[in-house]
C-alpha cells in the first residue's frame, strides 16, 4: 500500500480489525520509509455477472429468479432447491465471469437436478427446453433411461 505522505510503496500492518458492520476490515499501517501511520479499509470486490437472455436483453444475475424456478420444479419433492441455487450462484461467482447466458444457468441447474431427483429434473427441463407436447416429455424420459442404463 502506497504511503499517502511520501509515496513509498511498502508499509506494514500494525493493527487489523473488522468494522462495526462487518463488511470490511480496518487496517492501521505504518510506512517503512518515513514511519507515517495511516488507515486503510479492505472490502470484498464483488462483480455481479450479467445474464444474457434468450431474447437478447441483459440483466444482472438474480439468485431469487433461479430459486423460484428451482422451487417450482422441486415442489413436493425431496430436493433442497435453496442448496442447489447456492451451489449454482457459487459456481458462477467463482468462475469470475462477467457475463453468462440464461441457457448456461439452466444447464447448470439441470445437471444438479438430474442427479438429485428425476421428477424435478423433468419438470425443470420442460420449462428450460420449452417442451411443446407430450412427445417431448417422452423423448426426454427415454433419453434419461438410456443414459442411466449405459452408466450401470
Amino acid at each position: 500500500m502506497k504511503c499517502p505522505a511520501c509515496g513509498y510503496p511498502e508499509s506494514k500492518v500494525t493493527d487489523s480489525r473488522p468494522t462495526e458492520e462487518g463488511v470490511s476490515i480496518r487496517r492501521r499501517r505504518q510506512c517503512l520509509s518515513c514511519g507515517k501511520r495511516f488507515t486503510t479499509y479492505e472490502i470484498i470486490d464483488t462483480v455481479v455477472p450479467v445474464v444474457l437472455k434468450k431474447n437478447g436483453t441483459r440483466e444482472y444475475f438474480d439468485r431469487n429468479k433461479l430459486l423460484v424456478g428451482l422451487l417450482k420444479a422441486c415442489e413436493k419433492r425431496p430436493v433442497d432447491a435453496r442448496k442447489i441455487a447456492e451451489e449454482i450462484e457459487s459456481e458462477i461467482s467463482n468462475s469470475l465471469r462477467t457475463e453468462i447466458t440464461s441457457a448456461e444457468i439452466g444447464e447448470l441447474a439441470m445437471e444438479r437436478l438430474r442427479t438429485a431427483d428425476a421428477v424435478a429434473y423433468v419438470r425443470f427441463a420442460s420449462v428450460h427446453r420449452e417442451f411443446k407436447d407430450v412427445d417431448s416429455f417422452v423423448k426426454e424420459i427415454a433419453h434419461m433411461k438410456d443414459e442411466d442404463s449405459t452408466l450401470k
